[in-house]
């Protein structure tokens, strides 16, 4: 489909394309935004390092995993510590905000444009940041919610007030501002009470993540609704000038964002698209001549944007 790829290696003498990219966003009549994972890591939601064993030192000196996706995929004895572990996991990356105003800078840019998103990430980032719910399509589920493992049926269920609860239950407390506090002296519990474990309401089999990781993946009426109207959203630009804007988007799921964007860049006549990474800016070289990339940290690419 596409034979080639041109690279754009730095931001350091980029004051070209930012202006090139602000003024293709000013004459645009609709953005269509596609983001991926490193837009939360500029925004601070790392999974690694200090953050890491801030919630998880416990289950790291137990079974000396080093990261948090790493502790998400390990098969836990128990219930009670597989929701232990999975409670911290979902309230630090769903229920706090990020540490950094990525995601308010991006909309800062397109609260005056006719947009829409597209994203891989789950962790709800678009709407604590302003963005319309209506004009977000999460492919690939949200923390946020629960399905029947099995699946028994294709509801999904908001998971806030169990997994606060989850969490509390191990020795947490939680701040005024949100922040996941462990007490002076108190040692976390690594599993949580037999009555806190969810299990589906119609099967009774144990609850899930609505998260795509296989075949058991639901797509609840929300996910439709949101896929039909990214879909209408695109027959109503496909003749206009739209700018497809990737915002960190890396290869571990390309299909979804990046060469679907590639595609309709080719396509459409009056389009131009934008690829904002960090060590993966590229662009095929049939639309090279039509595209903007910048290589560097996208909330660093952003503050050029915004002034900010």
């Amino acid at each position: 489909m596409f034979s080639g790829m041109s690279v754009t290696k730095s931001t350091k003498s980029s004051s070209g394309l930012i202006n090139r990219l602000k003024g293709a966003i000013q004459s645009a009549d609709s953005i269509v935004i596609g983001a991926g994972a490193g837009l939360s890591t500029s925004a601070g939601f790392v999974y690694t390092g200090e953050r890491f064993d801030r919630y998880f030192h416990d289950f790291a000196e137990k079974y000396h995993f080093k990261d948090m996706y790493s502790g998400g995929f390990h098969p836990y004895d128990t219930l009670e510590e597989h929701w232990a572990y999975w409670s911290r996991y979902i309230y630090i990356n769903r229920y706090i905000d990020a540490p950094k105003p990525v995601y308010h800078k991006l909309y800062g840019l397109m609260k005056d444009k006719d947009y829409f998103v597209l994203t891989t990430n789950v962790d709800h980032c678009f709407q604590k940041g302003g963005f319309d719910k209506n004009r977000l399509f999460y492919t690939q589920g949200d923390y946020g919610l629960f399905q029947c493992s099995r699946p028994c049926h294709q509801d999904t269920y908001d998971n806030e007030i169990i997994i606060r609860k989850m969490v509390e239950a191990q020795g947490y407390v939680i701040d005024t501002d949100g922040t996941l506090l462990l007490p002076k002296g108190v040692s976390p519990e690594r599993r949580v009470p037999s009555d806190l474990v969810p299990y589906c309401p119609k099967c009774g089999e144990p609850m899930s993540m609505n998260l795509r990781a296989d075949h058991t993946f639901v797509e609840d009426e929300g996910w439709h609704m949101a896929s039909e109207r990214y879909a209408e959203f695109l027959r109503r630009y496909q003749n206009k000038k739209v700018v497809f804007l990737e915002a960190a988007v890396g290869f571990n799921t390309p299909a979804i964002i990046k060469y679907s964007f590639w595609r309709m860049a080719r396509e459409w006549k009056d389009s131009v698209y934008v690829c904002l990474n960090y060590g993966e800016a590229y662009v095929p070289d049939e639309i090279k001549n039509k595209s903007i990339c910048i290589n560097g940290d996208i909330g660093e690419i952003l503050s050029q944007l915004t002034g900010l």
